[in-house]
């Protein structure tokens, strides 16, 4: 089960670039379910998703590079490239910040993953946080993807 929260960014870190970060590109085969493909650096997954929006069913399979490019020339809608920072907040959780690449360039979204409904009720966002976008969904992946209209 993944529980997150997301949030818009209502300032940047001016610290943002010196935390660790991934490179990733994903592609979305369906939506319904979401049956993704991401490759994180040098790693390469295949993703289902349940339905959701707070929590929900996920589970990642692991990939080859061969199979990972055999399926993206199969996506539908256009592939998701963003560099992803991972910055730490109090509490031992942290902070998954998505920079985003063309055609999503100038989107800045913090993801935080949590180990329980209860935990991620209770958070309370820094001040660079800006609103939580949970909800809406406009700011998943897929539907950034021009896959989904919800």
């Amino acid at each position: 089960m993944e529980i997150e929260r997301k949030f818009l960014l209502k300032t940047i870190p001016a610290d943002l670039y010196t935390h660790p970060c991934h490179h990733i590109e994903q592609g979305y085969l369906c939506t319904g379910p979401v049956v993704r493909i991401r490759k994180a650096d040098h790693e390469y997954y295949l993703t289902y998703k349940g339905k959701g929006k707070m929590a929900r069913e996920e589970h990642n399979l692991p990939l080859n590079e061969t199979s990972y490019f055999h399926l993206r020339e199969k996506i539908d809608g256009v592939l998701i490239r963003k560099t992803r920072y991972l910055v730490p907040l109090h509490d031992g959780l942290t902070a998954e910040v998505d920079v985003f690449d063309s055609p999503n360039n100038g989107l800045h979204l913090a993801e935080v993953e949590f180990e329980s409904i209860e935990q991620a009720m209770s958070f309370i966002p820094p001040a660079w946080f800006g609103e939580d976008v949970t909800e809406d969904g406009r700011y998943h992946n897929s539907y950034m993807s021009g896959l989904s209209t919800k």
